[in-house]
C-alpha cells in the first residue's frame, strides 16, 4: 500500500484514534511526522511520542494522545497544503487559528515549528496543518 500524503495519513489515524478513545496511536515513521509531533507536543496537544519497531522491522512512531475530561485536547486537526495544492504563505500571511487559540504549523527554511514561532522568527513557509 503506497501512501500519497504521508502527513495527512498521519493526521487521519491521530483523529480516528481519538473518535475511538484510544490512548496511543501507531504511524510509519519519517523525519516530517516526528518534527510534527515535536510541535503538537511543544503547544500541548499530545502527551509526547516515541520511536518503537512495527511490523517488519521498520520503525513506528507510536504517538501518546492527550485527553482532558474524558475529551480528546485536538478538537479539529486540518490539513492545509496537500500534495495536490500546496500551500505557501509569507510570515506576515501566516493566518491565526481561533483567534490565536489554535496554531498552524508551518515548514519553513528554518525548521518545521507553530505559528507563533515562524512569526517571532520572521519566515515563512508551506502551511502543512491547523490544530485547535
Amino acid at each position: 500500500m503506497s501512501v500519497n500524503d504521508p502527513l495527512g495519513d498521519m493526521l487521519t489515524r491521530i483523529r480516528n484514534a481519538q473518535m475511538r478513545g484510544k490512548s496511543t496511536v501507531r504511524t510509519p515513521a519519517s523525519k516530517l511526522r516526528a518534527w510534527v509531533l515535536d510541535v503538537l507536543k511543544d503547544e500541548g496537544y499530545i502527551r509526547g511520542y516515541e520511536t518503537v519497531e512495527g511490523g517488519r522491522g521498520l520503525p513506528e512512531l507510536e504517538v501518546s494522545l492527550k485527553y482532558y475530561e474524558g475529551e480528546p485536547v485536538i478538537r479539529e486537526l486540518r490539513r492545509v497544503s496537500k500534495p495536490g495544492r500546496r500551500v505557501y504563505m509569507s510570515v506576515k500571511e501566516i493566518p491565526q487559528v481561533r483567534q490565536g487559540l489554535g496554531v498552524s504549523i508551518v515548514s519553513t527554511s528554518k525548521g518545521v515549528m507553530s505559528d507563533a514561532a515562524a512569526r517571532s522568527a520572521n519566515v515563512g513557509g508551506e502551511v502543512l496543518c491547523q490544530v485547535f
